[in-house]
């Protein structure tokens, strides 16, 4: 789900027109050895802290349908996932810098969920609204200046992203649907006794309109059910 996040903001920001300034979209740590490195104007996404939404854990299980409308699995309830992100803009000069982070944050800004044109994977199967909050953080996440202590540079503006995605439930594959139903013949008398012989007709418990069983099969045909009998009122004799 995390990979599925970050192309997805990947997309995004290309949308944006940064791809075609030729400005590089990372998700690499900005790390002062990193940041020596960098030649070319870059906008690094940094993922730093995931926590668990424990308020839209759901329970119980759901039902996969197939084409046909039968279930073929149950699948536990999505859970959700706070990413939080840090986006720093890397040029030769502050105000390139500043510029793009402007450029970023108009993207950002102006949706409030991810589009759904973007998103792949399981994220695409669940169809679920992916909300994401420009220059927010998660309430117990770090703050700015202690990821850039612990990144062991020096402190830049950045734009802080949080994005709430879910986490695919498990899946549990489930039996397949009964299409025949429960086949019962007596066994055969015995010489002399009264009742029914070998040969009756098969009967086929529960379903209507199925044809008998081969020889293979087990026993078959229709059941006879009789007509339920009428209510009696209180006091009522029975005749």
């Amino acid at each position: 789900m995390i990979h599925e996040v970050d192309e997805a903001l990947r997309r995004l920001l290309a949308e944006s027109g940064l791809e075609a300034a030729g400005v590089e979209v990372v998700f690499d740590a900005p790390t002062r050895d990193w940041a020596a490195r960098r030649s070319t104007p870059t906008v690094c996404v940094f993922l730093y802290d995931i926590r668990e939404d424990h308020t839209r854990r759901g329970s119980g299980a759901g039902e996969v349908y197939d084409e046909e409308g039968f279930v073929v699995a149950r699948r536990t309830p999505p859970r959700w996932y706070e990413l939080t992100y840090l986006v720093s803009a890397w040029a030769g000069r502050p105000e390139d810098e500043h510029r793009l982070l402007s450029q970023v944050l108009v993207c950002l800004a102006a949706v409030d969920n991810l589009p759904s044109r973007l998103l792949g994977g399981t994220l695409a199967e669940l169809g679920l609204l992916v909300p994401l909050d420009s220059g927010a953080t998660g309430p117990d996440a770090p703050s700015a200046s202690d990821v850039w202590s612990a990144l062991g540079g020096e402190l830049k503006p950045s734009i802080g992203l949080r994005v709430r995605a879910p986490l695919a439930g498990i899946s549990r594959v489930a039996a397949p649907p009964v299409t025949e139903g429960l086949v019962v013949r007596s066994a055969p008398r015995r010489d002399g006794e009264d009742g029914p012989g070998a040969d009756e007709t098969a009967r086929r418990l529960r379903y209507t309109g199925v044809g008998e069983p081969g020889p293979d099969e087990g026993f078959g045909g229709p059941r006879d059910r009789r007509p339920t009998p009428a209510r009696r009122r209180r006091g009522e004799r029975q005749p």
